[in-house]
């Protein structure tokens, strides 16, 4: 089959000549060579896309077709789901490898995110599911009794134990375990990916469970020019294109100033035409606090940082044109094959 695209029609010869070489055929699927088209997809234009993106999905099903898993499913004896793995058990069923599958888009592109950041020089933390009033509220200068703890509106078990609403519950983690690198002229540089959970009225732009980006850099003589530089380096890397985005203020308790980082909606995503309803809220951002400095013993007299925060999703949305973020959720299949 040949295809009218150059970038897909070489892709194909890439792909054969890595289907030839591969031991276990299966995995060509999981080429990086479908990363890079789908990359190629923002460059074209509203007539291209559409076309372009169904020579993709066309190659794809085309090099699934250069092998067949029949063989592997004719094999596999019934399992018995009410205990497969009983002690008593004299022939463990035949199961799927890892290789029999394929990545969720969500992470692929979490992968993609991190690889810009890793190129600029940061390292990765994750975070995590479960986690502490502390880490939540106190080591970000929220202390008891603090108003601005209302607007975390989460889920907490009756052991006190939190779903994190945010992934900044890690900065005082990632303060305190990287400030050595302060001492050695090195900058604090921290990224942390991870799922956080609210409260939320479910709609296209909203969900209760979703990913999150945090990102922290701390050294000498940071200031907000270097927050607005490292957030539009990183969109412009990312989206592969000049992006209209605008910064507004606004409070967070563990930043000062702090901002909100927008950019304008695709029509796609728009809930209007007001000015407000033409731009969408991408990230939180802002200088952290020198309380959250202090509580992580980093001398806020000698040393400021940014920090900034926001969903994965959203990005994602912008990037592919998603109308609703309920579908990376949704297990349909003719959903996340699209990618």
């Amino acid at each position: 089959m040949s295809y009218t695209f150059q970038e897909v029609q070489s892709a194909k010869a890439k792909l054969q000549q890595e289907f030839n070489q591969l031991s276990d055929k299966t995995a060509i699927v999981r080429s990086p060579v479908f990363k890079q088209l789908y990359a190629e997809l923002p460059n074209k234009n509203s007539q291209q896309k559409p076309l372009f993106g169904a020579e993709v999905n066309a190659l794809k099903k085309e090099v699934t077709s250069w092998f067949s898993t029949e063989a592997v499913q004719d094999n596999r004896q019934p399992i018995d789901v009410t205990a497969p793995f009983a002690p008593n058990t004299t022939k463990r069923p035949q199961t799927f490898t890892s290789s029999v599958g394929s990545e969720h888009p969500l992470m692929s592109e979490i992968t993609y995110i991190l690889d810009i950041f890793y190129r600029m020089g940061f390292t990765a933390m994750e975070s995590r599911q479960v986690d502490d009033d502390y880490h939540m509220f106190e080591s970000l200068n929220f202390p008891e009794g603090h108003p601005a703890r209302d607007d975390y509106d989460t889920f907490m078990t009756t052991e006190g134990l939190i779903a994190p609403a945010h992934t900044s519950t890690m900065q005082n983690r990632a303060l305190i375990q990287y400030k050595n690198n302060l001492m050695n002229g090195e900058p604090i540089a921290v990224v942390i990916p991870d799922r956080v959970f609210r409260n939320e009225d479910l709609d296209a732009t909203h969900e209760h469970a979703f990913y999150q980006l945090e990102g922290i850099y701390v050294d000498k003589g940071i200031n907000v020019g270097n927050l607005i530089a490292i957030l539009r380096a990183f969109m412009s890397e990312y989206y592969g294109q000049d992006l209209k985005a605008k910064i507004q203020p606004f409070y967070f308790p563990f930043t000062e100033p702090s901002f909100e980082f927008a950019i304008e909606r695709p029509k796609t995503l728009r809930k209007g035409n007001t000015e407000a309803d033409m731009w969408l809220e991408l990230l939180g951002c802002g200088m952290i606090h020198p309380n959250v400095l202090k509580m992580a013993g980093i001398d806020s007299n000698e040393y400021t940082g940014f920090a900034w925060g926001g969903g994965v999703e959203r990005l994602v949305m912008m990037k592919y044109e998603v109308e609703d973020i309920r579908h990376f959720l949704s297990g349909k299949l003719d959903f996340l094959r699209q990618f």
